[in-house]
């Protein structure tokens, strides 16, 4: 019975064989020969010794250079070259020992020299001590770290507001708090080092759009829509954020926020607003680009901004729903793990917001020095006015490059130099040439205080003028 049943399974498998295509049998084949291979080939080749004798090896030791740590840099790197500053940078200040009159600092509205911030700060100070040693889980909250967060959410007119201890890692620390792998962040080219550095970190899938150009943003809005029907489960759990800045750090321009609104509700986006050169000079009141263009600010997910240009102080605030913002207690890096703002300039960002609502008359102040100085610079020869006449901190870029980045940056450098030696303080836009992901072109920045006379922005005017011309023709 057995020996039937042995001659019927083998005639099974022959006429199997007979009846299986011949592709099967030839990758059947090739699989039978590829594991033979495998059962008996070495895994690996013994290689020939060559034994070297100790003094042999010492020599080749002793000619073995590493890498080295850092490229070379040369010693007349600008990073390397301080301008020291003595005394305050404010509407007048002494670099490397000269007096000049000041369009390098962001003091927009002239309060970091103010008695009255001062003289909050030196009563912290008396109160609290320097600093606070922990962070603001870890018995870093003082009271007025709460003070000045419920001051910030009402100044903005959001449910609440949070504070971290320096400005760059505000946003830095906000975007990967709520943006993380697989998500999906519009975001505009020009955006600050800042924004770059949180998309970085949140490991999102990036998109870039042309600068301020909506219907470049709203291409790959429809682009991504498309995708997502072709995957709707996906689709279902993958959020999508716009960042934009309200003024931008490296081009001086506003974003059109209406149209950015617009385009939320209809692609169904967050839109995350960076506010620090827009917060405390846009809008009637100084709350930014959402007052500004009379956007209700609900219809931001998230604002973020620094203290240390109007406010004067140091650190930065995100404010928004209550939700949104008691999540980066528990998720903003910044705000966990560093040691919290020192009481003393939480106490003086108080008291700079109290003179902000006492005198709504200051922003109106700052936008017409900015006109002026605006106007005033237009038609340089060989320089252009980049920025909006509204943006306190502008760029003056060469109208046409010499074809070498390091030759722009010798000659914006030769103007920066001899307005210094004229007593005007100027400053060149600074970048990480190769960690910026769309490198701006050299400048010079200029930033306008309420401080400055009509008379010093004509003459600051007029002497970048005669050094520009001297300079470049």
């Amino acid at each position: 019975m057995a020996t039937a049943t042995e001659q019927w399974v083998l005639v099974e498998m022959v006429q199997a064989l007979y009846e299986a295509p011949a592709y099967h049998l030839i990758l059947e084949g090739i699989l039978i020969l590829w594991i033979i291979r495998l059962l008996f080939s070495k895994t690996y080749k013994l290689q020939e010794r060559s034994d070297l004798t100790v003094k042999e090896k010492e020599e080749l030791i002793e000619e073995w250079q590493p890498e080295p740590l850092v490229p070379p840099v040369p010693k007349d790197h600008p990073a390397l070259n301080y301008n020291i500053v003595s005394g305050p940078p404010s509407h007048k200040i002494v670099v490397n020992g000269k007096e000049c009159i000041n369009f390098a600092s962001f003091n927009f509205l002239g309060l970091l020299d103010n008695p009255r911030v001062k003289a909050a700060a030196l009563a912290s100070l008396k109160k609290y001590g320097v600093g606070t040693c922990g962070p603001r889980g870890f018995y870093g909250t003082f009271d007025v770290h709460l003070d000045l967060e419920d001051r910030l959410a009402k100044f903005m007119k959001t449910e609440e507001a949070i504070i971290y201890s320096y400005g760059f890692a505000t946003i830095a620390s906000a975007i990967p708090a709520y943006s993380k792998r697989g998500d999906i962040v519009f975001v505009d080219r020009a955006a600050c080092f800042a924004i770059q550095k949180g998309l970085q970190a949140s490991r999102s899938d990036i998109k870039l759009f042309k600068h301020n150009d909506m219907a470049d943003l709203e291409r790959l809005l429809k682009e991504q829509e498309i995708e997502d029907q072709k995957n709707p489960r996906k689709a279902r759990v993958t959020r999508r954020f716009i960042v934009v800045e309200g003024l931008y750090m490296n081009t001086g321009t506003i974003c059109p926020l209406p149209e950015l609104v617009k385009l939320k509700y209809k692609y169904k986006a967050r839109i995350f607003l960076e506010e620090s050169l827009s917060f405390g000079v846009l809008g009637e009141h100084g709350r930014g680009v959402t007052e500004h263009y009379g956007i209700n600010i609900d219809d931001i997910d998230l604002i973020s901004a620094n203290m240390e240009n109007a406010l004067a102080s140091i650190g930065g605030f995100c404010c928004g729903r209550s939700f949104v913002i008691d999540h980066q207690r528990l998720s903003g890096q910044g705000y966990c793990f560093s040691a919290s703002l020192p009481p003393l300039l939480a106490a003086a960002a108080i008291e700079a917001l109290n003179i902000m609502e006492e005198n709504p008359g200051i922003f109106a102040v700052l936008k017409e020095k900015c006109r002026q100085i605006h106007k005033a610079l237009q038609g340089i020869s060989g320089l252009k006015v980049v920025g909006e006449s509204l943006s306190p901190a502008f760029h003056l870029q060469l109208e046409e490059s010499t074809g070498s980045r390091e030759q722009d940056v010798r000659l914006l450098q030769e103007i920066v130099d001899q307005c210094m030696n004229r007593s005007i303080a100027l400053t060149q836009a600074r970048y990480l040439e190769k960690e910026e992901k769309c490198l701006p072109p050299p400048s010079i920045r200029v930033a306008v205080t309420v401080e400055q006379t009509a008379e010093e922005l004509e003459r600051a005017a007029s002497t970048i003028k005669e050094v520009a011309q001297a300079v470049l023709l």
